[in-house]
């Protein structure tokens, strides 16, 4: 580890604790007054009720966030019930249907990517269409994917919201890296006598391989941003629901803990996938 990796490391952990110390003082209740003993029963019952509901409400400190997130991980995975699951099931829920929809995109957005990027026309024919869709929200598609899949299978609505938020970065990114193959690579291939699909294996796939794999990475991100949402209102389960349950019952301490995970799967995710980049970067 050099230097600079270190002094980064050191100004994050600072960062990190300054950040939390100052989260702990601000949110740390005062502490309770002494009750006076010439209140009534009423007017302690008022008071009681009063300060219960004031604790409920109140945004909790990263300690009690830290004692949430304990007690959730002593058992994730237990299912006791439709509304008493482990965050560790909610998330691994989230994480099928984001990876269903993921590879379903990746087995059409990739070659049709191939095929758009090898071919001048297709691009200029299909390049309408995908200026025209590809600004259009996942989430906007979400009602009619309600409507038309939710009969055949519930968990087709949440896959195919999923489906269209990842098609097309990998889509995008195929084409863009596909089309920019060096010429004079693709030359070689033909005076070497290869045929237009060994070029594609051979010559192209290796060369656009980073911008490919780039794409998938944005997908893999906005995949596990939008599940969240999606969850909210098309399932009972996976961890948007989670939050929002948790929400509804103002237990902020677990909703701030189901926060932190949600943050801590998307980095593991991200990080596969740059582990997977940097294994296809080709260096001179």
């Amino acid at each position: 580890m050099n230097s600079l990796n270190i002094k980064s490391f050191i100004l994050t952990l600072t960062i990190l604790i300054v950040g939390l110390l100052v989260w702990e003082a601000l949110l740390t209740p005062p502490p309770k007054a002494a009750v006076d003993p010439n209140l009534t029963e009423e007017e302690l019952l008022i008071m009681s009720m009063t300060a219960s509901e004031s604790e409920k409400a109140r945004v909790p400190t990263p300690s009690e966030v830290y004692v949430q997130l304990k007690e959730d991980l002593k058992s994730p995975f237990h299912n006791t019930g439709p509304n008493n699951k482990g965050m560790g099931l909610h998330i691994f829920y989230s994480l099928a249907r984001v990876l269903a929809g993921f590879f379903v995109a990746a087995l059409i957005g990739i070659p049709l990517g191939f095929v758009i990027g090898m071919s001048e026309l297709m691009l200029k024919a299909l390049n309408p269409f995908i200026q025209l869709l590809k600004p259009i929200s996942p989430l906007a598609w979400m009602p009619l994917a309600l409507f038309t899949l939710s009969e055949i299978h519930a968990e087709l609505a949440s896959t195919a919201v999923i489906f269209i938020c990842c098609i097309w970065p990998m889509l995008l990114n195929t084409t863009f890296g596909v089309a920019n193959v060096r010429k004079d690579w693709v030359k070689v291939a033909q005076t070497h006598e290869l045929s237009r699909l060994q070029t594609a294996f051979k010559v192209i796939l290796p060369a656009a391989a980073p911008t490919i794999i780039t794409g998938m990475r944005i997908s893999i991100g906005i995949a596990w941003l939008v599940i969240v949402a999606v969850e909210m209102v098309t399932t009972s389960d996976g961890i948007g629901y989670y939050v929002y349950n948790q929400w509804n019952n103002l237990n902020l301490n677990a909703v701030i803990a189901s926060i932190l995970m949600i943050g801590v799967v998307g980095m593991l995710l991200d990080l596969v996938l740059n582990a997977c980049s940097r294994m296809v970067v080709y260096e001179d």
